[in-house]
């Protein structure tokens, strides 16, 4: 029998790092890996899934085609830096919002945004609630239930249609999320760290979009710089 495996996608990379110290430093803020080992009886024999220390789910349901977001870090990374993708400071991402008509676009869930967001902020989520009751999508969210997430994430497949209905082409876009990840190499990070606004700044310039920036630090940095912020309730 044929085994796939998937990433599974976390909104809480931190949550995860504690269920699973050893990894600490080998995740992205979007994905993590861990074997579990059932058996369960089908009419071919023993249907078998590993779950192990980590999030990578074996199963012999069937696997989706590879997306564009499931690419691996370095091809993307490759692509952002080829496109002449920029990272800005909060500050500086303020001051372009403010004085050069940039656009801040939050793709972080629909519930953050509305807990928190920059004034005039666009939410897009590049990841949403598992929508799907497929053999796959069970045994995906079987995996979040693992670390106790009974409410694990998949690839908005509408996130670039979406944009799409916001924003043309050659809007001025900032990308954010929360922990925001970085293209800057360091000692331990030679290819520096994925997040869900790096991802998305991918989707946007491998779909056409010409002025794509990067917040560097994400929106955590933004509010813990005392930068403006609203919730959906005051505006």
């Amino acid at each position: 029998m044929a085994f796939t495996s998937t990433a599974l996608q976390y909104s809480s990379t931190s949550y995860l790092q504690s269920c699973v110290p050893s990894l600490e430093g080998k995740l992205d803020h979007n994905s993590c890996c861990v074997r579990v080992r059932s058996y369960k009886p089908t009419s071919q024999g023993l249907h078998q899934q590993n779950f192990a220390r980590g999030l990578t789910i074996m199963s012999a349901a069937t696997k989706p085609a590879k997306s564009p977001a499931e690419e691996e870090w370095k091809v993307k990374r490759e692509l952002l830096l080829q496109k002449r993708v920029k990272s800005v400071e909060p500050k500086e991402a303020l001051r372009l919002q403010k004085e050069n008509k940039f656009v801040i676009l939050d793709v972080r869930p629909e519930a953050e945004f509305k807990e928190a967001h920059p004034p005039d902020a666009i939410n897009v989520q590049v990841y949403r609630l598992i929508k799907e009751w497929t053999a796959w999508d069970i045994a995906r969210r079987a995996a979040f239930a693992f670390f106790g997430i009974f409410s694990g994430t998949e690839e908005n497949p509408e996130f670039i249609k979406s944009v799409g209905e916001k924003l043309n082409k050659d809007s001025k876009i900032i990308v954010a999320c929360s922990a925001g990840g970085t293209m800057k190499p360091t000692q331990n990070l030679p290819q520096g760290q994925q997040s869900r606004s790096l991802i998305a700044a991918y989707l946007l310039v491998l779909n056409g979009y010409n002025n794509v920036f990067h917040l560097e630090g994400g929106l955590y940095k933004w509010f813990k710089e005392d930068l403006p912020s609203v919730s959906d309730s005051e505006e």
